[in-house]
């Protein structure tokens, strides 16, 4: 293997976790879409740590809603947001912690 192909593979491997999305666990599953959790995991020595959770719904169009918490902070950060389905769907979400931190996001994503 030549030099440059190793080193590419080299910075593939550590680029990897910052690329890697958590995973949606499935809860129920139905005709009317599934019911998710993604838990905010951070790896410890010997075990993980739980450092809050979104539970959400993806329906067989693409829509989604969720709710979640972050508990990293010096206060748990709320969340809330959605997003509709198509070759153009929007999304839209707020988060706050009740104090100092709080926002508004919100996209538009095409499918081409």
């Amino acid at each position: 293997m030549s030099k440059s192909a190793a080193a590419l593979l080299g910075l593939a491997l550590c680029c990897a976790p910052a690329f890697a999305e958590s995973p949606k666990l499935p809860l129920k599953s139905d005709d009317g879409g599934t019911v998710y959790v993604n838990p905010n995991l951070s790896p410890t020595e010997k075990s993980m740590d739980s450092n809050g959770a979104t539970v959400g719904v993806e329906r067989p169009d693409g829509s989604s809603k969720y709710m979640g918490v972050e508990t990293t902070g010096p206060r748990p950060t709320y969340s809330l947001g959605g997003s509709t389905a198509g070759d153009l769907s929007y999304s839209a979400g707020v988060f706050s912690d009740g104090k100092e931190k709080k926002g508004v996001k919100a996209g538009v994503t095409i499918k081409y």
